[in-house]
């Protein structure tokens, strides 16, 4: 049997909020509800101080979740976060504005750009390059994954880390299962490709969600990074590259003020939606004085296989032209190919001599190049 979200709603509805009476749904404790493949589980965030009174509220909804025919495995994470206080004119003293200003974001102290004295690369590693792109949904983690194995038929020895870890895929496209080992008091990383290649894919189920805040996600990342096998003393790695979550959060965050990064490839199609989260992008690396490589323009264009002719599906140029505005080099213009994408999907990276993977290897040489390796 498998059970929908409405189900599960209607049972954490039978565990009732200690201060408000009513149910967990109807209380709007119930956060990032998952349920799928067995798997039921959520976030019941509490105002901090309470966690004490809501540990058998979690425990009970865990309980309610696991009772359901279909859940296997049933988790609830409590998370303590302050609730910001809401000021109206009527309960305020302060005296009504007379003019009206527009609404403005502050900037999180917290976030400082500038680069760290404490950011280093991981143990036994040359050079550390980041694949990053503003929006999701461009293609990102598909270029990061060949980029590597582009690098890694260069002759470099090269290590992948999937920074994703709400989405990650690199173990599907690099064809890669099984856990990691864990010895001499490192993770060892597994190979797909001639890459050496570390995930949190690898480190749980494949259909299971990682229910996690910004800061636990970007500890993960963190400790992937510097806990991890790359190379060795007497062969160290030549070029680990990050793939990056998308946007402009607590991961890249974390990156840009831990890890000592020798490189940014920024990823993009031809569209000025793409392009618009992607100078943000920019603009974020710019401020850490990390230095970008170029950019890469992936879904360039799509060849009709009867005709030959060049079909534009998200326009042509804004790449290049983008690039151009940054002062950045246009690295490669990658065309959609149906191979690339079946192979993605097998865990077969694009062929050398394929358009997509003649395109990548350009790529690849000018990372190179510009690395000075």
């Amino acid at each position: 049997m498998v059970v929908d979200r409405e189900t599960a709603l209607k049972a954490l509805d039978g565990v009732r909020d200690p201060k408000s009476g009513l149910g967990l749904r109807e209380a709007g404790l119930v956060q990032g509800l998952v349920v799928a493949g067995g798997k039921a589980g959520f976030m019941l965030e509490v105002v901090p101080g309470d966690a004490a009174l809501y540990a058998p509220v979690r425990d009970a909804a865990e309980k309610a979740l696991a009772a359901l025919d279909g859940v296997e495995t049933a988790q609830v994470v409590m998370t303590a976060a302050a609730r910001p206080k809401l000021q109206t004119q009527a309960h305020s003293h302060a005296p009504a504005p007379s003019h009206q200003t527009s609404a403005r974001v502050a900037v999180d102290p917290r976030a400082q750009l500038h680069p760290q004295a404490e950011a280093e690369r991981p143990a036994n590693v040359r050079r550390v390059i980041a694949v990053a792109s503003g929006k999701g949904g461009v293609g990102k983690s598909t270029v990061a994954v060949n980029l590597a194995v582009a690098l890694q038929r260069l002759g470099l020895s090269v290590g992948l880390l999937d920074a994703d870890v709400y989405g990650p895929s690199v173990p599907r496209m690099l064809g890669l299962t099984g856990k990691p080992s864990f010895a001499g008091g490192k993770l060892q990383p597994l190979i797909g490709h001639g890459v050496k290649a570390m995930s949190i894919g690898l480190m749980i189920e494949g259909d299971q969600a990682a229910i996690w805040r910004g800061p636990m996600a970007s500890s993960a990342v963190r400790q992937l990074a510097q806990d991890v096998a790359w190379g060795a003393e007497s062969a160290p790695l030549d070029v680990l590259v990050l793939d990056l979550p998308p946007g402009t959060g607590d991961i890249q965050l974390t990156i840009v003020q831990k890890i000592k990064l020798d490189g940014i490839v920024v990823v993009s199609t031809p569209q000025e939606m793409a392009l618009i989260d992607a100078r943000r992008a920019v603009a974020m690396f710019k401020r850490t004085h990390a230095p970008i490589l170029g950019l890469i323009e992936n879904m360039a264009y799509f060849t009709n296989p009867a005709t030959g002719e060049a079909i534009e599906i998200f326009g042509r140029g804004g790449g290049k032209a983008e690039a151009a505005a940054q002062g950045l080099p246009l690295l490669a213009e990658i065309p959609i190919d149906i191979a690339m994408r079946e192979g993605a999907d097998n865990g077969q990276p694009a062929g050398a001599d394929s358009v997509a993977g003649l395109a990548l290897a350009q790529a690849a040489a000018a990372v190179r190049t510009l690395l000075g390796l």
